[in-house]
């Protein structure tokens, strides 16, 4: 069980990845508890620490990690400002209160700040923040292009304008931060309006390059071709994948309100199993193999099954002790760690001891690989 170091034979699926991300994100969604949201938080961090390369896409976690700071500082002021629905008896301070029109009743500008409407908008930006970090954790972790190669025929196409679309701005960046060490290489300012435009010119042109350059690949590996198929399977494709993804929507709606309980989960496993239904007959009209496709092995399935024991997890300690995982913000107390939920979320842990350690300086030869052997 001790990890190998990664090549190409034995790089982790990209989405084993993204259902553990999604796991610790099912469990992040369920409490408003900051200190288990903490440890999610924490997990998230360490994880993609032990695990993630030198590539472009490696770096997008610590901007997840600002933009989820953002988010609680956001959240934290307009309950400062705005007021809350909460109230509260611990009055901190009371700002001027602004006289507002009668068309606007029920909204409030400045008046009684008190601790429990502050400490309940910390904790709800903290829980969004706190998914933002777990997808920032996927898409540090997961190659893109990796992730293209496995999925459905039907999605190929919008996966390939996602995946244009997510490595255009880090490689731009990249582009950006050479030039400017060339200019410092040969002695000139780096900083400021003209080094930028400088630089400007010759960063855009490598951008067009590179554009022409994926337009003509993909143009001879016959991308955007399509197989004929009879025009009854192409009806059933349409109507098994509309009805099914909106089996899944009005599913999904169920399981989140307590009304919808009993109708919520049947059918969002028939939604489910029509939408697949559906992806693979739209297969048939994209026709395309793969060159050395990534292997779904017993690491893959660790990962994701950590995953899913997170999710499972948090899901029902909040059944079993809903106080403990949703804490009362009034009367003001301070919030408790519940042992089952953190046990639960440890789990998460499990990628960094079973996914294999990225090679020292193995970044670049994975991002050649990942566009190297995109699907023909």
């Amino acid at each position: 069980m001790r990890a190998p170091v990664a090549h190409r034979s034995n790089a982790l699926h990209a989405g084993a990845w993204w259902l553990w991300a999604l796991g610790l994100a099912t469990g992040a969604s369920r409490t408003t508890n900051p200190l288990l949201l903490g440890l999610v938080v924490a997990v998230a961090g360490y994880v993609v620490a032990a695990r993630r390369t030198d590539a472009p896409w490696a770096r997008a976690f610590g901007f997840f990690l600002v933009l989820g700071a953002v988010v609680v500082a956001v959240r934290v002021l307009f309950a400062l400002l705005l007021g809350s629905p909460i109230g509260g008896t611990t009055v901190l301070v009371t700002l001027p209160e602004v006289p507002l029109p009668d068309w606007l009743a029920g909204v409030r500008l400045g008046g009684r700040v008190t601790a429990e409407a502050l400490y309940f908008a910390f904790c709800d930006g903290l829980r969004l923040a706190a998914l933002l970090i777990c997808l920032g954790a996927a898409n540090a972790l997961a190659d893109p292009a990796r992730l293209l190669k496995s999925l459905p025929g039907a999605l190929y196409e919008m996966g390939v304008a996602v995946v244009v679309a997510m490595q255009f701005a880090p490689r731009l960046v990249a582009d950006l931060v050479r030039m400017r060490a060339a200019q410092r290489l040969r002695g000139r300012a780096d900083r400021g309006a003209r080094s930028l435009v400088r630089v400007a010119r010759p960063v855009l042109e490598g951008a067009l390059e590179r554009s022409v350059a994926l337009a003509a690949a993909m143009d001879a590996r016959g991308y955007g071709r399509t197989a004929a198929v009879p025009n009854g399977v192409r009806r059933a494709t349409n109507a098994l994948l509309l009805g099914g993804l909106l089996g899944v929507c009005v599913g999904s709606y169920g399981l989140l309100s307590a009304e919808g309980a009993g109708f919520g989960l049947p059918l969002l496993l028939v939604g489910a199993v029509a939408a697949a239904v559906g992806l693979w007959l739209g297969g048939r009209r994209s026709p395309r193999t793969r060159y050395r496709p990534d292997r779904w092995g017993a690491r893959a399935w660790l990962v994701a099954g950590a995953g899913a024991v997170v999710a499972t997890g948090v899901i029902l300690a909040a059944r079993a002790d809903p106080g403990a995982l949703a804490p009362s913000a009034v009367p003001l107390t301070a919030p408790t760690l519940p042992l089952g939920a953190a046990c639960a979320v440890l789990v998460g842990l499990l990628p960094a001891l079973v996914a294999p350690v990225p090679a020292p300086g193995g970044a670049a030869r994975g991002t050649r690989d990942g566009r190297g052997e995109g699907a023909a």
